[in-house]
């Protein structure tokens, strides 16, 4: 295997480092594909530090927080265990195309059953009750993660005409301002350490709306400011942003509320729904 040289610069940076900053070195060199896949409260609390401490680490590191430390960490490990390296043998086309498929297919599933384990029935009862009682519901994402959102937006405004996606953060920050203990505001976040994320929670949480968060991590950065959190499956690399697995998981979520949601408001559901297929019957052939 060759050398980790973002390891070696950590090893090397030891002895200049805090007693604190040497417990998240000291787990990190010893765990660093564990890491990969850690938020910074993971890491924080694996290391019985503070998320200042890890940030602080980083800092040290020459680093601009913890995302580009993971990416830095990620970038130092070895090619040949990339999942996607060229292999050196002479597989046919044939095979190398049915062995990918397989592996894609079975990752899916992967991230589709750990959805499905993760879920929890007080936590999804309280969403859901939330969006029933909600006058408003937004849904805000950023990046890969606002594609989720627009959907997620699409499907309820079909059911109910109350829910709305905002795809522009400054927009997002304007909307949450103007939000009530009427609103409910979801958020749609991988890794839940986007800084954009956080910062439009503040404001929605000094607003008074209710907020809930579909993410891959219970403790996060954005999952203090929620009143309910949905776990997804699926473990995604910091040079995976956007994989297709993450997203299977979050729209499992989707579209569980979605079914439940539709399931419990019948009468009103099916009304607007009708409605929603009459607006656009005349734009199809």
């Amino acid at each position: 295997m060759e050398q980790n040289h973002f390891m070696q610069n950590i090893e090397e940076t030891y002895h200049s480092l805090t007693k604190v900053e040497k417990k998240v070195a000291d787990y990190v060199l010893q765990n660093p594909r564990q890491v990969l896949f850690m938020s910074i409260t993971d890491l924080a609390d694996a290391c019985q530090v503070g998320e200042t401490s890890v940030y602080r680490f980083c800092r040290t590191m020459n680093l601009q927080g913890y995302q580009e430390f993971k990416m830095q960490l990620s970038l130092g490990m070895s090619e040949q265990d990339e999942e996607w390296a060229p292999r050196e043998d002479n597989q046919s086309l044939e095979k190398t195309l049915k062995e990918s498929a397989e592996r894609l297919l079975q990752k899916h599933v992967e991230a589709l059953e750990e959805t499905y384990r993760l879920l929890n029935q007080e936590s999804f009862e309280g969403f859901l009750e939330r969006m029933e009682k909600a006058r408003r519901i937004f849904f805000f994402g950023i990046s890969d993660s606002q594609l989720i959102a627009q959907e997620a937006g699409n499907k309820f405004m079909s059911i109910s005409g109350k829910a709305y996606s905002i795809a522009d953060p400054h927009m997002q920050a304007v909307t949450a301002a103007s939000m009530t203990e009427e609103d409910f505001l979801v958020f749609l976040s991988y890794s839940g350490a986007t800084k954009d994320n956080i910062y439009t929670a503040k404001i929605a949480r000094r607003a008074g709306a209710g907020i809930g968060c579909i993410t891959r991590f219970q403790k996060s950065p954005l999952s203090a400011y929620c009143d309910v959190v949905l776990q997804s499956g699926a473990n995604e690399g910091p040079m995976e942003g956007g994989s297709v697995s993450a997203k299977i998981g979050q729209m499992y979520l989707i579209d569980l509320l979605y079914q439940e949601y539709r399931r419990r408001n019948y009468e009103t559901s099916r009304k607007y729904r009708e409605n929603a297929s009459k607006a656009v019957m005349d734009k199809l052939f």
